[in-house]
């Protein structure tokens, strides 16, 4: 927010602009999105399409969950990873740069892609642990969610 205020207010002032701070805005986006997603994840704040799955039980709904993760989330993130690092060792082996002038090394934004997609797979491989958990009646449904935000669900 600083970076995105402060490179406004001296464009707007002095009529001065970067293109490293346009992109580091953009690599910080990039950032929240992608290292958030596994955080997300855990406190269960995904969006959801509620309409079916909201009838089910809470044992349909986490095989659902489990389905789910096996069958899309795991693959995605691995293919992500598995396309995203050597995205990165080539810009980091070749120390790609932004081709705008004044523009940022690109190797640290394409690291993002598979250190963000990993926080993923691994938050998704724990969530399934604890839905197959619920399913064996280990644990309470690890699916709701406290009221009190700042409280873990019970």
């Amino acid at each position: 927010m600083l970076i995105s205020a402060g490179n406004a207010v001296v464009r707007k002032l002095f009529n001065i602009s970067s293109n490293g701070l346009l992109e580091i805005q953009w690599y910080l986006f990039s950032a929240i999105f992608l290292l958030a997603a596994a955080y997300t994840l855990q406190k269960n704040e995904h969006i959801r399409i509620d309409l079916l799955v909201g009838k089910l039980s809470e044992r349909g709904q986490a095989v659902v969950d489990i389905v789910g993760t096996l069958l899309f989330l795991m693959p995605v993130c691995y293919l992500l990873i598995s396309f995203g690092w050597p995205m990165f060792l080539d810009a980091w082996n070749s120390g790609e740069m932004s081709s705008d002038a004044g523009g940022l090394v690109r190797w640290p934004v394409f690291l993002l892609i598979p250190v963000g997609f990993a926080l993923l797979m691994a938050q998704g491989l724990s969530e399934l642990i604890k839905r197959v958990a619920f399913l064996q009646g280990l644990i309470p449904n690890p699916a709701i969610k406290s009221n009190d935000p700042h409280k873990e669900p019970v």
